[in-house]
């Protein structure tokens, strides 16, 4: 099967790995919660990795994280980037059904709001991507340009993360960061994809200039996977898990797409008012994700909602 050929099976690979995320950063958030508790109770100042490898619903998320990537990028190998990366979005569905089952208690009228604006976004930019977006075999010179890019990016974080030490930043800071270093996984995977493809399609098997750049291109998969993994746990320490999820499924889209659309042209000559779709139905998902938050956040500062949740992890830490 040739890579690419298959639209319809990539985007039913995103959607499984979507549902898999969320009930990975679900149990995710639930162990560094309880570690992070049991840190306040003896005094701790941060939550210690060491106490995370040795909590079973923490490493039972890690491993569906890990699935979750695989899926996606298997979903990236027969469909367009920017076609498949945002159906990630649906994860806020599984996720914020995970979450009122164990709250117990029915989803709230803004936690659905957001997250029907979200999917109303996501749907319309899909629909749009499929009749637009096509593949092309990535040069050198693409895959230079989004290495290149990749160090900027991490340049400007740590400048920001080490020039701004002993300032408080919004938590949401770290979910953004999780989500942008999580979006150059995808878009430097999907290019190791389709020049592995173009290889054994030309039966080129040689050693040259071209292969020194794709393993850094899968150096560079290490990295920003690294970096988006210690974000995006950083992250469950200061955010509601809705919001992590909500924010990576946006973030990391956004990133990816726009690597899609500048640097490796999957949406070449498409007409202007695509592209006035893809705005459109992009800041759709951006404000559902918006009210998604705002609503996670009066949820979680309900004392009576934060005992509820509290009870429910125990209880998941106890079960699993």
């Amino acid at each position: 099967m040739v890579v690419g050929s298959a639209p319809l099976l990539g985007v039913l690979l995103a959607l499984v790995s979507a549902a898999v995320l969320a009930v990975g950063n679900l149990w995710q958030s639930r162990g560094v919660n309880l570690v992070s508790a049991a840190a306040e109770r003896t005094g701790e100042s941060k939550t210690s990795f060491l106490l995370l490898l040795k909590t079973p619903i923490w490493l039972a998320g890690s491993a569906l994280f890990g699935i979750a990537i695989l899926l996606q990028m298997g979903s990236l190998a027969f469909a367009p980037l920017i076609l498949v990366q945002p159906i990630g979005v649906t994860a806020l569905v599984f996720s914020a059904i995970l979450n009122s089952r164990v709250r117990r208690a029915p989803l709230p009228r803004r936690v659905l709001l957001g997250i029907a604006i979200s999917l109303v976004g996501v749907i319309a930019y899909v629909v749009i991507a499929a009749l637009v977006s096509k593949q092309k075999p990535i040069s050198d010179g693409q895959l230079i340009a989004i290495l290149v890019t990749l160090a900027g990016v991490l340049a400007i974080a740590a400048a920001i993360r080490f020039g701004t030490r002993g300032t408080t930043k919004a938590p949401i800071f770290y979910v953004v960061l999780g989500g942008i270093f999580s979006g150059f996984v995808a878009t430097l995977g999907k290019t190791v994809i389709l020049r592995v493809e173009t290889m054994f399609a030309g039966h080129r098997m040689v050693f040259d200039s071209g292969s020194v750049l794709t393993l850094i291109c899968i150096l560079g998969i290490g990295v920003a996977s690294a970096l988006s993994i210690y974000f995006v746990q950083y992250s469950h320490t200061c955010n509601p898990p809705d919001v992590v999820i909500a924010g990576l499924t946006v973030v990391d889209p956004a990133v990816a797409v726009v690597l899609g659309i500048v640097i490796l042209h999957e949406a070449a000559g498409a007409p202007w008012i695509s592209f006035v779709g893809f705005l459109a139905a992009g800041a759709a998902a951006f404000v559902g994700v918006v009210i998604l938050a705002r609503a996670e956040s009066a949820e979680e500062a309900d004392p009576h909602t934060t005992e509820t949740i509290e009870r429910g992890a125990q209880r998941q830490a106890e079960s699993g």
